[in-house]
């Protein structure tokens, strides 16, 4: 049995839709308190007001993961609404897909700001409070492209191997602090970036994956969810895929 740390801080980069979103219901339904970073205001507005009507807390601060004063805001509105940082899910994250002959230096900058950079930025503005805390948990969300690469992904692929490297690096240095820092690693999950691909790449992709299916986004979070229990305290530096198989 996972026991839970009760009305934590957590900070959810993109949790308005997606992933996000379904990691932001997780921890409000076990009654975290959550903020909802993200881009698009009228999403998260709507994912704070689903939050809102079973009772649970929810706030939302427009930030760009790649603008490190937006960050630093979003950290300092984080205390001054709830009084702590306990868990931050760095899951913000897009796509620019080109073959590499056609790929702007724009397409690759630009993924990499948001994914990687990102993640580092988000870190670096939590840090300071989960060290005064004593305890943090950070989750980085990666993607099965960081293990196997992805056609016409370059930039995404090396995005997310970078959250890797970052992940198992940080685990070193911050374990000693009570912060814990992993990752997970999903497959095809059903959101709206997979929706748009095109039809015969998800008949593929399902004929492949030993599970012939998607995932679905709360199967993410459950596992999110469990990084950030105090059942998962020993687990530092961990890379958990979610991908129904389609790695091996």
């Amino acid at each position: 049995m996972v026991i839970t740390m009760i009305n934590r801080t957590v900070i959810i980069t993109g949790g308005n839709k997606g992933i996000g979103k379904a990691c932001a219901i997780r921890f409000a339904k076990n009654g975290d308190n959550v903020v909802i970073a993200a881009r698009e205001r009228t999403s998260a507005l709507r994912t704070v007001n689903e939050i809102s009507s079973f009772g649970a807390n929810a706030v939302f601060i427009e930030t760009d993961v790649s603008d490190f004063q937006q960050v630093c805001d979003m950290a300092e509105y984080a205390v001054k609404q709830f009084g702590s940082i306990d868990v931050l899910v760095n899951n913000a994250g897009i796509t620019a897909d080109a073959f590499i002959d056609n790929m702007t230096l724009e397409q690759w900058e630009r993924v990499i700001a948001i994914n990687l950079t990102g993640t580092f930025l988000c870190i670096k503005a939590v840090l300071p409070y989960m060290e005064e805390q004593k305890i943090g948990r950070i989750i980085n969300i990666s993607s099965v492209a960081a293990r196997k690469g992805a056609i016409a992904q370059s930039n995404y692929a090396a995005s997310k191997a970078g959250i890797i490297g970052m992940t198992l690096s940080l685990a070193q240095e911050l374990g000693s602090k009570n912060i814990t820092v992993n990752a997970i690693a999903p497959g095809y999950v059903a959101t709206a970036m997979t929706e748009g691909l095109p039809e015969k790449i998800k008949d593929r992709a399902v004929r492949v994956i030993p599970a012939h299916r998607f995932g679905i986004p709360e199967e993410v979070a459950d596992a999110v969810f469990y990084m950030a229990s105090k059942g998962a305290a020993y687990c530092n530096g961990a890379v958990l895929d979610i991908n129904g198989g389609i790695s091996l």
